[in-house]
């Protein structure tokens, strides 16, 4: 089936870092998997120049086109329409690389303007929400205009290599990982830590913060798949949603929660509770688990850029997977966004984060926000370059 590619926000900084690379990597290895690009902007735009810039070469311009609207313009939404003009029997995936406020928005005129028939798929960026109600409120809007089959929820995190070899030693069953459980695990650790702090994204990260940009999204999503049961038997969304619906709602005295100095002078916020660092213990009702320290762990500007899992056995040893050192000498990484881009256009739907699996983590994580929004006191400042096993 052709494929139309529509992306909101083809000039932000998502496009042009993840995006635009992406598709060209798709295009190197797989030439007839889009037919055509169309961004939308509300200005004119030198496509040529745009594509150059992004991936290094004019590769993608011969099929990428911009449209240029008002995105609050619901009017603006037919035409959109009629400029893509998709037949009966090719597909449009539709990619709002937009903030979330905006995103709901879109998808109301979307629907009303008639570009929600069946073979329409639209993809959402996290945050799913900002917390339980308002991830509530935002899948309760899309669903009135896309059916779940429909909806493409991004977390990258499963796109990655460290995502696809969990997987991978889960569902070996002549894998001792396949049987993983609180018989011989007594520690899981998942960390993300970075050296660069918000890098110009005040507005977003004042918004959000390590919490909800991390934990609640990326590192849950990872867990999950560490604790599902039975892997493969009865499809990876519901197999990762049955191991969240196991996990007991955050303690507040088992979470930390840090800031880097200087932040408060980046985002120009004196007196900023923003957290940029947070981790969370927590536990799993699973009677395979019951027992095990699970945590996650994120942070910025600390010494290292690293994602890793490890494992600690009650015998003693560890076992660490890690990005970026998981796959054999010689080959070759598939990009996350590369692989959630084909496999949306795919229909595979298994790297998508469900709203049941949404609104679960935001239900896990939500005594500790709650927490966190009426006591400050428990937010310590850390210097750049801090090392992560200050706080292990």
């Amino acid at each position: 089936m052709n494929t139309t590619l529509l992306i909101f926000g083809i000039t932000g900084d998502l496009s042009r870092r993840k995006l635009l690379p992406a598709l060209q990597s798709i295009q190197n290895d797989a030439p007839h998997a889009v037919q055509r690009i169309i961004g939308v902007s509300r200005r004119e735009v030198d496509v040529e120049a745009l594509v150059k810039e992004a991936t290094g070469t004019y590769d993608l311009a011969a099929k990428t086109s911009v449209f240029t609207m008002d995105l609050a313009d619901s009017s603006a939404y037919g035409c959109l329409k009629d400029y893509i003009n998709l037949p009966d029997n090719e597909q449009l995936v539709i990619y709002l690389s937009v903030p979330p406020g905006a995103a709901a928005d879109i998808v109301d005129f979307l629907g009303e303007a008639g570009l929600n028939t069946p073979n329409v798929k639209i993809m959402f960026e996290k945050p799913f929400g900002f917390d339980l109600a308002s991830a509530v409120e935002f899948i309760d809007r899309t669903s009135r205009y896309y059916t779940e089959d429909q909806i493409y929820r991004i977390d990258h995190y499963m796109g990655k290599e460290l995502a696809q070899e969990i997987l991978r030693v889960r569902r070996d069953v002549q894998n001792h990982h396949h049987t993983w459980s609180g018989a011989s695990i007594a520690t899981i650790r998942i960390v993300a830590s970075e050296k660069i702090g918000i890098e110009g994204r005040a507005q977003f990260y004042e918004q959000t913060g390590a919490l909800r940009d991390f934990l609640q999204g990326h590192l849950m999503q990872l867990l999950s798949l560490l604790l599902i049961d039975t892997p493969g038997a009865s499809g990876l969304p519901k197999e990762r949603l049955r191991a969240l619906q196991q996990l007991k709602p955050a303690d507040p005295s088992k979470a930390a929660r840090g800031q880097y100095e200087g932040y408060q002078d980046e985002v120009q916020n004196p007196g900023s509770v923003t957290e940029t660092y947070a981790s969370l213990t927590l536990e799993s009702s699973d009677p395979k688990w019951r027992g095990v320290t699970l945590q996650l762990i994120t942070g910025k500007a600390l010494d290292t850029k690293r994602s890793y899992i490890q494992i600690l056995y009650k015998d003693g040893s560890e076992e660490i997977f890690e990005e970026g050192r998981v796959l054999p000498d010689g080959a070759k990484a598939m990009d996350a966004y590369e692989r959630v881009l084909l496999a949306a256009i795919e229909g595979e739907k298994d790297i998508f984060t469900t709203s049941d699996e949404v609104l679960r983590a935001w239900h896990i994580v939500a005594p500790v926000q709650r927490a966190w929004a009426m006591d400050t006191t428990d937010l310590t400042l850390y210097p750049k370059g801090t090392s992560l096993t200050r706080y292990i």
